[in-house]
């Protein structure tokens, strides 16, 4: 099993900025894609961003959601077992419960269903 838990979420001002957390736990061994999903209220759960975790590519490989390429940005940090969401120059649109997700799939992946692992979601709200 593998533990997923996001942090940083909160309150932010429209145009300001928010990193987000996920530390992962437990057979991490297993893991070889992490993802950013995020849902609004009365919205279905959509894909934010995607990236490598266990170098099966060689290399970083990211992708993002095309309306949040620019302003979002993913990383991570395979010592820390940890992976972030850098959000800037947020909007209200960007309010959502964001939620980090991991699979054993070697390829990125953009759908909730290709997913194992899910965190317990953090709140981002964004004021105008």
């Amino acid at each position: 099993q593998v533990q997923l838990v996001e942090s940083g979420g909160g309150l932010v001002q429209a145009g300001g900025s928010l990193r987000l957390s996920c530390q992962a736990s437990g057979r991490t061994f297993s893991i070889n894609t992490m993802g950013w999903f995020r849902q609004a209220p009365g919205k279905e759960r959509e894909f934010v961003a995607t990236i490598n975790w266990s170098n099966w590519s060689g290399g970083g490989m990211t992708y993002y959601a095309a309306a949040l390429k620019g302003r979002f940005t993913i990383s991570r940090d395979n010592t820390k077992n940890t992976m972030y969401l850098q959000m800037n120059s947020v909007i209200p649109e960007d309010t959502a419960v964001y939620y980090c997700a991991a699979t054993g799939l070697r390829r990125l992946a953009t759908r909730t269903g290709e997913y194992i692992y899910w965190g317990q979601g953090t709140q981002v709200t964004v004021s105008s």
